[in-house]
């Protein structure tokens, strides 16, 4: 299939109303009104298993993959003669027979049989309102009254009721009233997509990590263990690393949310922390080794002093952090692995630092724990038809003058990435949960990329800023694309709002990419 070419002018309306001041946005795009849909590209975990961390207070109800088999909405019934509501979504766990979680915290209400068509159920009352319902299921685990935590079995999803097969019925509601759990699942960082999401430790057994107060995500991965072979790990063992040269590893580790520790397992395998800063027989210099021509590439300023010097300890120190992050360090475990091997191509050198790193005490790259293939984008999808950017951008335009609060996801907070994941989420597309990663997802397969001159209401741009110049770590709407109007979560001080991209356009990374029209329950794309 050729690419579908647009062309689009939008006509943009701003309606305050008085207590809410909730912005509203009208749109024409001159593109299909219906387009096509195609199934969306996945990328996938790389925690053990597959699974993603259980982030928020809000999770799938299973623990392994799935797959959804049924939408919310009308349809007829599959058994009885009747076109009616299916006030819930049908998930089917693979293997078959999957352990049924709670998607929240929250009291039993109901726990056993319910009649004829929805089996044995459990149904749990949340906060705010909100409440649950578990159908079908083959056994129950709790009872009424129990105080369940986000992630407690409560059953075995089953066929009982009137079922054509071993499937978990999800419901949610809100005021006693049905709506659509795709879309209000996903909108609070917990998308029904079929990727498994690790098991939900009970309150105060894991604290939340230490994130940046500038940055976005909310999610990270440990630094991987190091495997076979080593090499001078195994007659050198880490020494003390120096107060100041510590400080500066810790400093840099801030800037490009990764462990210090990282930092210090290169500097001890390049010069021992300094002790050793005489130019290799490579000629890499420096006391994290660089050579000339990759540090004039890389090289940071890291003592703000005006100057960026090979010989400095703390430009060093900085340039390195760089050199990883545009390495694709962030990029899930295995884009640990191949960062330390861009800086020193070989596989005993990537398991020595990784030794170091462990032995100074691990920690968490801030990341998403994602590993999305390299791909320029899939330029054969036609573009998202007229009612879903409708759609996605008048719920992006509701939560206008909400807080940005890093890690959030929502509905009372969100920081960028949050907030473009739940937009999306409306018209049934499921994105990873950071700028990065998102950026990647749509290169896989489920976009391309346009010239800033060619941008519609709903492109989703992206630049660099708190991971350093060679890292993407913002993403946001476009709303007016003459204007170069966003709507985004800016940061804690302007919170979610309209502002201006054109800001951001000379920096270092800046892309504007089209979601296409896919869809988590459609045809495979072309």
């Amino acid at each position: 299939m050729g690419k579908i070419l647009t062309a689009a002018a939008a006509i943009v309306a701003l309606l305050l109303a008085p207590l809410l001041a909730i912005a509203a946005v009208f749109i024409v795009v001159i593109s299909p009104a219906s387009a096509e849909e195609y199934r969306t590209t996945h990328c996938q975990g790389t925690l053990p298993g597959g699974a993603l961390p259980a982030t928020g207070p809000w999770r799938p109800p299973f623990q392994q993959q799935y797959v959804v088999t049924s939408s919310y909405g009308m349809r007829d019934h599959p058994i009885l003669p009747t076109r009616r509501l299916h006030a819930g979504i049908d998930l089917a766990a693979v293997p078959a027979g999957g352990v049924v979680v709670a998607a929240a915290a929250g009291r039993v209400t109901e726990a056993g049989p319910s009649g004829e068509e929805q089996g044995n159920v459990v149904e749990i009352a949340h906060q705010g309102g909100v409440a649950t319902r578990y159908a079908h299921l083959a056994q129950v685990d709790v009872e009424v009254g129990d105080q369940l935590h986000s992630g407690q079995p409560v059953g075995i999803e089953g066929t009982s009721g009137l079922s054509r097969g071993i499937h978990l019925h999800f419901e949610v509601y809100v005021d006693g009233t049905p709506t659509d759990p795709a879309p209000w699942m996903a909108q609070r960082g917990a998308p029904l997509n079929g990727i498994p999401v690790a098991p939900s430790p009970p309150p105060g057994e894991q604290p939340d990590p230490d994130l940046p107060g500038d940055g976005e995500g909310g999610v990270g991965f440990d630094l991987p263990e190091p495997g076979d072979p080593r090499q001078d790990s195994l007659v050198n063992p880490p020494l003390p690393v120096p107060a100041d040269v510590q400080e500066l590893y810790e400093g840099a580790a801030r800037e490009y949310n990764i462990p210090w520790t990282l930092l210090a397992g290169i500097g001890m395998a390049e010069t021992a922390h300094g002790e050793n800063t005489a130019p290799s027989i490579a000629g890499a210099q420096g006391l994290m080794q660089f050579m000339p021509a990759t540090f004039s590439a890389y090289g940071v300023d890291g003592d703000r002093d005006g100057s960026v010097d090979i010989h400095s300890d703390a430009d060093s120190i900085y340039a390195a952090a760089n050199y990883l992050a545009a390495s694709g360090v962030h990029d899930g475990e295995q884009g640990v692995r191949e960062a330390l091997f861009a800086y020193n191509r070989a596989s005993w050198y990537v398991n020595d630092v990784l030794y170091y790193a462990h032995a100074y005490g691990g920690g968490t790259v801030l990341a998403e724990p994602i590993d999305c293939p390299p791909g320029s984008g899939n330029p054969d999808l036609p573009p998202l038809g007229d009612e879903r950017i409708r759609t996605m951008l008048q719920w992006a335009g509701s939560q206008r003058g909400k807080a940005y609060v890093l890690g959030a996801n929502g509905p009372d907070a969100w920081d960028c990435s949050s907030l473009t994941q739940s937009a999306l989420a409306t018209i049934g597309i499921t994105t990873p949960r950071t700028a990065q990663a998102q950026r990647d997802w749509l290169a896989a397969g489920n976009g391309y990329q346009v010239a800033v001159a060619d941008a519609q209401p709903g492109d989703l741009f992206f630049y660099d800023s708190y991971l350093g110049p060679n890292t993407i770590g913002h993403v946001g709407l476009v709303w007016d694309p003459k204007t170069f109007t966003s709507i985004e979560a800016a940061n804690p001080r302007d919170g979610v709002g309209h502002f201006s991209y054109a800001r951001s356009l000379d920096n270092n990374i800046f892309e504007i990419w089209r979601v296409g029209s896919v869809s988590d329950i459609a045809a495979d794309a072309p």
